[in-house]
């Protein structure tokens, strides 16, 4: 039974990696599953048997990816223990891992598009989002904060990220594009500082 199991979760990991790879390259409408299950060597059946749809698969990769990124805000946050470089830290993370090639389009492009603005907006509460109002309301009862509504505060900066995200990931120059992104988070998080 063991070994069953073992078995299946080698399936189904191999599958979101081939997936994720063409969900990446060809995007949630040019990906066939006639192709990732070719590439995976395994039929149909095998696929539909872990995944009732092409939308099932995109949102399990999609959630991953979403995790990823929280697990690199928390990583680049904890280099240092200033409240604030750490806020700082988790900020750029967020922008620097949801424009990597590997997560961009995924993430940003056909996200939101495939699967709804509701259920993107649930997805980064559970991971990002919520990286930030822990953090925010550490700050705040560690009293470095300035006493404004929490919940509005989080939205704002999180909001304001998402669309600094989108508008990163379409400019030509990245370089100086981040430099502008790092200046405008900075000058935001002091105006917020108490």
């Amino acid at each position: 039974m063991r070994r069953d199991k073992e078995a299946a979760n080698r399936t189904i990991q191999q599958l979101l990696h081939i997936a994720r790879s063409h969900f990446t390259e060809y995007g949630f409408v040019g990906t066939a599953l006639e192709a990732i299950v070719q590439e995976a060597d395994l039929t149909r059946g095998a696929l539909y048997h872990h995944f009732s749809n092409k939308k099932e698969m995109f949102q399990v990769v999609f959630e991953a990816i979403h995790q990823e990124v929280a697990e690199r805000i928390e990583t680049e946050s904890a280099q240092c223990r200033d409240e604030w470089e750490q806020l700082k830290l988790g900020c750029l993370a967020f922008l620097t891992a949801a424009v990597e090639p590997q997560n961009k389009r995924i993430m940003l492009i056909d996200g939101p598009s495939v699967l709804g603005w509701e259920a993107w907006r649930l997805t980064d509460e559970t991971h990002s989002m919520r990286l930030l109002r822990e953090q925010l309301l550490l700050m705040e009862q560690n009293g470095s904060l300035k006493q404004l509504p929490l919940d509005a505060m989080v939205h704002l900066i999180s909001g304001g990220l998402n669309e600094l995200a989108l508008w990163l990931a379409l400019q030509p120059n990245h370089e100086q594009s981040m430099k502008d992104c790092e200046q405008v988070i900075a000058t935001y998080l002091e105006a917020i500082k108490k």
